[in-house]
């Protein structure tokens, strides 16, 4: 394993990442800004749109799309953009910035977590150098290999970018000298490059074949596809790498790192089959096109494109029987909500050879012609099995009708219903019903899943290993108490670190003392034993009270730099949203006392208005329970909710004393 792969990018060093990078330097090497006032703006680099919404400030280091909400901070951009882990994405601007990269020591547990899996990475791009040597250096890749490639029309240049090599026929030539250079066999085994035989030897898994890397989004060697170039009947034309630690075929796309560029900015990708089929595109000038590599698609695949892009264009040779396979993974495309087309090459003809001898003016145009809307194209291609056949037509018409109740966009299925009412004759009344019927059957089978589901996890020990985020998917703006956290949260990020002057208390003879902001809030909290209820919230506030007394701790610059992504970017966020409290604090805009003071009366009606909020909501259900038939019916259970109700309405009253005591008046948190 190389160094880097043990250390991680240590705090200082983000730091400085952060400080240095600027959003309009970043944004502006991918968009065309204009200056509008203090900020920039210009078209959504994320989605397809004419009139510029996305917005870039200066001031604040950040972006955002008004149109498809996407932003953030230079490293959200570039993760966003790049598709980029978050280390990737420093590592991306400090290269960019010249910043040399400090890095820690991982601990022991971490070492322990990561070694096996970036052994692994380590292995493949060993391996990927090993193969395209082979194909260049020696006499057997280039006479066998190297040849085959330019035979198949690829340039030099072409076979160099996607990494194309070749394993010699010799059945242990990697595995030999990857042993040699000090690489474990048994990890070796696990990348799949080699295999262990009953006697214990280390045999290459692609020996005799020429190889196709297939690369992560991010650009790592996650497996390998080699083909065979000898006649043998008893080998498989294409071997791949089997499943393993690092790869899950079913969750990549050949091609994509190379075509996700051109896919944004096309806002389409062009979907076909094989290895060759998508360099062969690319190499003609295509470039947003990528490979299901031979499999029917998976959702794992179609969340890949949907990251990029609403449309996909399937380009097909004339093969019926390999069209009629794949159209359960189209129907899986429509149901994620997708626009899909349908492009039949020529008889005889596939995206390789079509792209070979082709320009791309000719092949854009081409698929611009001749592409059609899944809907049509599956009719046709069912109408031609059926022909007047009534009952083999009736079952066309509810093929059809399945794949028009999958797709969730009503304007959209209300288009395909009219389409294939047209098509086949049949009145739009009857396929509407029948699309309705099948919908709601879809909606009652999810309902009885959910349940199931729901009833599992209630048997399921409480540590269960789920995320605590993941546990816990709720809407904040349609909880108020939420709504008041988040507010906390942003009042904190930008003002934690300062301190805050508390007033003396006349009746107690105590003195003027200064706290921080954070330590204020906490001690304001703990002692009525009050704790967030959303979880990130709680985590965030959390962490700021083991950092509140350390010296110039800078809330929104330690979390902004957060190893989190969920923690970094939802501070961003808050730190770019403007007017969230101007509303709670507008009527001391113009007030003229030390800072100090006026921190610690924003912070302490913060902290009452939600406490206010809790008791709010305890009242609520104190109020409940006093109109349940079965308690106004109990007088032990009656005079018991009677006192919690007034305890409670004791406690809200205490609480608007405590702000009348400080002259703070009524609080109404409006956010």
């Amino acid at each position: 394993m190389t160094n880097n792969q043990k250390h991680l990018i240590d705090r200082e060093t983000i730091e400085r990442i952060l400080d240095s990078a600027k959003i309009e330097e970043v944004v502006g090497d991918f968009v065309t800004l204009k200056k509008r006032g203090v900020n920039l703006i210009g078209l959504c680099p994320f989605h397809n749109e004419k009139t510029p919404s996305f917005t870039v400030s200066p001031a604040k280091n950040y972006c955002k799309c008004f149109g498809c909400g996407k932003g953030g901070n230079p490293v959200h951009f570039i993760m966003e953009h790049e598709q980029l882990s978050y280390p990737d994405a420093l590592r991306w601007l400090a290269k960019k910035y010249h910043i040399e990269i400090k890095e820690r020591e991982l601990t022991d547990e971490e070492k322990r977590e990561e070694s096996i899996r970036e052994s692994m990475f380590v292995i493949n791009q060993y391996a990927l150098q090993h193969f395209t040597d082979t194909l260049h250096d020696t006499d057997e890749g280039k006479s066998i290999g190297l040849n085959y490639f330019r035979h198949r029309g690829l340039r030099d240049e072409t076979i160099k970018k996607f990494g194309l090599g070749y394993s010699l026929e010799k059945r242990d030539s990697f595995a030999t000298k990857a042993i040699k250079a000090g690489y474990k066999p048994e990890l070796i085994a696990k990348t799949g490059v080699c295999y262990s035989t009953d006697d214990g030897r280390l045999v290459d898994r692609f020996w005799g074949r020429v190889i196709f890397p297939v690369h992560t989004i991010s650009g790592k060697v996650v497996a390998f596809g080699g083909r065979i170039l000898q006649n043998n009947p008893k080998a498989a034309k294409y071997v791949n790498s089997p499943e393993s630690e690092i790869y899950h075929k079913s969750d990549h796309l050949y091609g994509l790192y190379f075509a996700k560029q051109a896919i944004i900015q096309k806002n389409s990708c062009i979907l076909v089959e094989g290895y060759l089929d998508v360099i062969s595109m690319y190499q003609a000038g295509i470039q947003n096109v990528v490979a299901s590599s031979g499999t029917s698609l998976t959702q794992g695949q179609i969340r890949l494109i949907h990251r990029f892009t609403d449309n996909v264009t399937l380009l097909y040779d004339g093969d019926k029987a390999g069209i009629k396979a794949s159209l359960r993974g189209i129907d899986m495309l429509l149901e994620e909500g997708m626009n899909i087309n349908v492009v039949l090459l020529p008889d005889g003809e596939d995206p390789d050879s079509y792209a070979q001898s082709h320009s791309t003016e000719e092949v854009e145009r081409y698929i611009e012609e001749n592409k059609v809307d899944f809907i049509r194209f599956k009719t046709n291609l069912l109408l031609d099995e059926v022909g007047e056949d009534p009952i083999r037509r009736a079952g066309l018409i509810g093929d059809v009708v399945k794949s028009i109740a999958v797709v969730p966009n009503e304007i959209l299925r209300s288009e395909y219903i009219n389409r294939c009412s047209e098509m086949l004759k049949v009145g739009e009344h009857l396929l509407v019903k029948e699309t309705a019927k099948l919908r709601m059957q879809r909606a009652e089978e999810q309902a009885k899943k959910e349940k199931h589901e729901s009833l599992n996890k209630e048997n399921e020990p409480e540590n269960n290993n789920i995320d605590e985020f993941q546990q816990n998917i709720i809407e904040t703006y349609d909880n108020p108490l939420h709504r008041k956290e988040r507010a906390i949260i942003q009042f904190m990020l930008k003002n934690g670190g300062k301190q805050l002057q508390v007033p003396e208390n006349k009746a107690a003879n105590t003195p003027v003392f200064t706290e921080s902001v954070i330590s204020h809030l906490y001690y304001s909290f703990s002692e009525d034993g009050i704790e967030f209820s959303h979880p990130l919230y709680k985590r965030i506030f959390n962490e700021a009270i083991e950092h509140a007394n350390e010296t110039n701790f800078d809330p929104e610059k330690h979390f902004i730099a957060h190893p989190d992504l969920e923690i970094s970017h939802l501070t961003a966020e808050l730190c770019g949203e403007r007017y969230m409290l101007s509303k709670f604090f507008s009527e001391q805009n113009n007030d003229e006392r030390n800072e100090l003071a006026v921190l610690f009366e924003q912070t302490t009606r913060l902290s009452i208005a939600y406490k206010l909020s809790l008791v709010d909501e305890m009242l609520k259900e104190s109020m409940e329970k006093l109109k349940d038939p079965a308690i106004l019916a109990n007088p032990t259970a009656m005079q018991e909710t009677m006192a919690d109700f007034k305890f409670l309405k004791d406690t809200q009253q205490a609480l608007n004393n405590v702000l009348k005591d400080y002259g703070f008046g009524n609080v109404s948190m409006s956010v």
